[in-house]
């Protein structure tokens, strides 16, 4: 039994997945086996999740997205709708002798959303990914690297075009301070260290 857990009754949750207190689970969605769903999440119509993945508090979930075993996703992360989280590098239906692969033929490859990321509409997270806090993908991008904190990636394969705030702004440089590059966000005032060298990525 979930306690203090509002699931639709068209949604199959198993009763070995472990949802905290106050998410919604809407319209449809999967829960698997040995899910960790934290507290005060939002899961839309049609969701995935497979077994053992782990989500943290605070994460919203837009509809059809399908986040499969290997995934992990911090707190106060947002995934727009139709996000792909997948976990082979190597994908094949059958083997080279033309038997059907097993759970055994294959290695996860993991994945880690961290903290305050947002993931927008149609995204694609690649296997052996790491998204770094507060990180922003477009919709659309096939992520196949990890993302530094603060970055904004777009297209395919995404690429670094600039770094946001936490409050979802682009940020503008300021001048480089030794190894850091000082960045400013005009909507909220806030005032961010971002590594010079990552900064040069994007840089002509």
């Amino acid at each position: 039994m979930h306690m203090n857990v509002r699931i639709h009754p068209t949604a199959e949750v198993s009763d070995r997945a472990s949802i905290g207190e106050g998410t919604g689970i809407w319209h449809q969605c999967q829960i698997r086996d040995g899910a960790s769903i934290g507290r005060h999440c939002i899961l839309g119509k049609g969701v995935y999740v497979d077994f053992d993945v782990r989500i943290g508090n605070n994460v919203k979930v837009q509809n059809y997205v399908s986040i499969y075993h290997g995934v992990e996703i911090e707190d106060g992360v947002f995934i727009g709708p139709h996000v792909c989280f997948t976990n082979d590098n190597f994908p094949r239906a059958v083997n080279p002798d033309g038997s059907l692969k097993s759970a055994q033929d294959w290695e996860v490859g993991r994945v880690l959303i961290k903290r305050g990321v947002a993931l927008g509409a149609n995204a694609t997270i690649l296997p052996k990914v790491v998204v770094g806090e507060w990180a922003m993908v477009g919709a659309g991008a096939v992520v196949t690297k990890d993302v530094p904190a603060y970055g904004l990636v777009v297209g395919n394969p995404a690429r670094l075009i600039g770094f946001v705030c936490p409050c979802g702004h682009r940020l503008q440089a300021g001048a480089p301070v030794g190894e850091t590059m000082p960045a400013y966000c005009p909507h909220c005032d806030a005032n961010l260290d971002i590594p010079l060298a990552v900064w040069q990525k994007i840089m002509p």
